[in-house]
């Protein structure tokens, strides 16, 4: 009995050896974090990315933000008159009530952007996309709009007097005086 018993505990002994080396190694983990680049929303100078900040009633005059990202920012009641905004991108903007005034927004993007109740007298809008964008009762009077696209755009209200309008795309736009036409809208709300 001696003799199974022995053979026993190194049967056991051999059984609890061979699974300890069957058993991985520990496998050392990596940890992978993603970090997401904040915003820095008081950035300046051309290119800056301030897409999505809340620059509501901010104090741009005469900023060289040309080229920049200003996707769905807020700049509702800013002020930008004479800014450098040449090929910005302003899609889907808060821009209502802001004033523009001799600024300079040719080639920039301004689809599904609210102007609403903009002031943009004597405006650089050449080439500019304006598809989709809300231009209700903005003050265009001046402003140079030759070859922008006007596409979808609701210019409900808007002053168009004196605006240089040579070349403009005219799609499904809403006209100052409420009209819908594919055609040249009239230069006021009395058509």
């Amino acid at each position: 009995m001696r003799k199974q018993g022995s053979l026993l505990v190194f049967l056991l002994a051999a059984c609890v050896g061979l699974f300890a080396a069957c058993v991985p190694a520990a496998v050392p983990t990596t940890t992978t974090t993603t970090v997401i680049p904040v915003v820095d929303c008081t950035a300046r100078g051309p290119g800056v990315d301030l897409h999505g900040c809340n620059l509501a009633g901010a104090r741009l005059d005469f900023a060289i933000l040309s080229g920049a990202n200003l996707t769905d920012a807020n700049l509702r009641n800013a002020y930008l008159m004479s800014a450098n905004l040449l090929g910005a991108n302003l899609t889907g903007a808060d821009l209502s009530d802001a004033i523009l005034t001799g600024a300079t927004l040719r080639g920039a993007y301004l689809t599904g952007a609210d102007l609403g109740g903009a002031i943009l007298t004597s405006t650089d809008l050449r080439r500019a996309n304006l598809s989709g964008a809300n231009l209700g009762y903005a003050n265009l009077t001046n402003a140079n709009l030759t070859e922008a696209d006007l596409s979808g755009t609701d210019l409900t209200e808007a002053y168009l007097t004196d605006a240089n309008l040579d070349l403009v795309t005219w799609s499904n736009t809403t006209c100052p005086n409420g009209v819908v036409q594919d055609t040249e809208c009239p230069r006021t709300s009395a058509g």
